[in-house]
């Protein structure tokens, strides 16, 4: 998959603070099976500092990569692409 640039997607979460960036990020690990889906939300699994995990925010970006699959009924019919995700702080002071 790295070496097709047509199965690679880059995708950045972007929103304001306590907009669920991080949250969503855990689902979509979650769903790779990385994390239980019950540590979803909770486990803020890239947040990684002590302090981001102490303040419930994301001070610095960070990244991860993930499998997806598309489903034989979807156009892309059983594609399978890498989404690198990148999991954004909400506030320009960071």
């Amino acid at each position: 998959l790295q070496e097709d640039a047509e199965c690679i997607r880059n995708i950045s979460i972007l929103a304001h603070v306590d907009h669920g960036k991080t949250t969503l990020s855990d689902s979509l690990i979650s769903s790779n099976g990385i994390i239980s889906q019950k540590s979803a939300g909770k486990m803020r699994y890239l947040d990684s500092r002590g302090d981001e995990q102490e303040r419930q925010i994301t001070i610095k970006s960070s990244c991860i990569s993930l499998h997806y699959s598309a489903p034989e009924s979807s156009t892309a019919k059983n594609q399978k692409f890498l989404i690198n995700l990148i999991d954004s702080p909400g506030h320009v002071d960071f």
